[in-house]
């Protein structure tokens, strides 16, 4: 079977929850997953559950990350570093044939605060194994990343309560 590139992007939630979706379907036909999440904390309800699916494998994030916005210079220099180990290790992975499935959650978040260059991933895409299924979510897409995939779907956000300053709650929002 041919793999194939999936893209969920946009500004509205449930992005991370669509990749995670297809990738617990994935597993449910016995194929082998792994998620990568860029610019994530490990306090994300999701993971919990994650790691005790057979198959489902998700790369240790650290205890907690803050908003780019938030970082020093020094600390962007960090999760600069941070975000292309993690991209290779993913990659590594792939090619190795580990995974049937690879989900690089946030990776335009990554590319978007110039942390990892779309190059890099777009490049991935076009030598990516032949039948290796990838997913790739966050905010505004490379356009030449979206033109590469062959699915893009995206979310969008009409209301949220974060417009209302109602914080991020445990087990819904993270």
């Amino acid at each position: 079977m041919t793999g194939l590139t999936h893209i969920y992007c946009g500004d509205g939630k449930g992005k991370t929850t669509a990749a995670i979706g297809l990738g617990i379907r994935a597993c449910g036909r016995g194929k082998r997953v792994l998620l990568t999440q860029f610019l994530k904390g490990s306090d994300s309800g999701e993971r919990n559950i994650l790691e005790k699916i057979p198959g489902f494998t998700v790369t240790p994030n650290p205890d907690q990350i803050k908003f780019t916005f938030q970082m020093n210079e020094e600390e962007l220099r960090e999760a600069a570093e941070q975000c292309r180990e993690r991209f290779a290790q993913a990659v590594g992975a792939a090619k190795q044939g580990e995974c049937d499935l690879l989900i690089l959650d946030e990776v335009f978040a990554a590319c978007g605060a110039g942390l990892l260059a779309p190059e890099v991933v777009s490049d991935f895409i076009r030598h990516k194994p032949p039948e290796l299924e990838l997913v790739l979510t966050g905010r505004n897409p490379d356009p030449k990343i979206v033109e590469l995939a062959d699915y893009v779907s995206e979310i969008k956000k009409v209301k949220h309560p974060f417009d209302r300053n109602v914080p991020a709650r445990k087990g819904v929002e993270f």
